[in-house]
């Protein structure tokens, strides 16, 4: 008489512990590299909301035919608002939104509001924001592995964001 073997329901012991071990021994490997794209995400993603931020205030001002200030407030937060006598608010984004670890370095120093007129033009050239650095602390992850950016504003509204560390003159990242 042949009796046949029963299959297997499940894994053992020794083969769940050997899963674990792999998984631990690749997530050891995998934590650094995910900690640095994380904190690079956060630098691009503060750039993109000033920068956001900056075009509404502009689009605003030539919608609305007056003019419109962008007010860069602590950290990466910030304000578009009317600059009429209410001064109504029209969108702002709080720093907590996804950049907590961002630091942000503004040219000329001390510059924190730039107004657009009906033209899309900067009111203020001399006292607005004309370069804005976006980087994470030295703390957090090394320099060499830091991705930092800028937003670079003009006189007549342009603004571009670009990668100080591309310096080629046909490189569109460039700044």
């Amino acid at each position: 008489m042949l009796i046949l073997s029963q299959k297997q329901q499940g894994v053992t012991l020794i083969e769940l512990m050997i899963g674990i071990a792999i998984m631990a021994i690749l997530l050891t490997i995998g934590l650094p590299s995910f900690n640095v794209w994380m904190q690079n995400a956060q630098i691009r993603t503060a750039t993109e909301a000033i920068q956001n931020g900056l075009q509404l205030a502009r689009a605003e001002a030539v919608r609305r035919n007056e003019p419109v200030s962008f007010i860069l407030g602590t950290g990466t937060s910030w304000t578009v608002s009317t600059v009429a006598a209410l001064g109504t608010a029209i969108q702002s984004r709080a720093s907590s939104d996804g950049s907590v670890n961002v630091t942000v370095t503004v040219t000329p120093v001390g510059a924190t509001t730039a107004t657009f007129n009906a033209l899309g033009r900067l009111t203020n050239p001399a006292t607005a924001p004309t370069q804005i650095d976006l980087d994470v602390p030295t703390s957090i992850i090394p320099a060499s592995q830091s991705r930092e950016l800028r937003i670079n504003i003009t006189s007549g509204g342009q603004i571009r964001s670009c990668d100080p560390i591309f310096t080629a003159s046909d490189d569109p990242r460039k700044c």
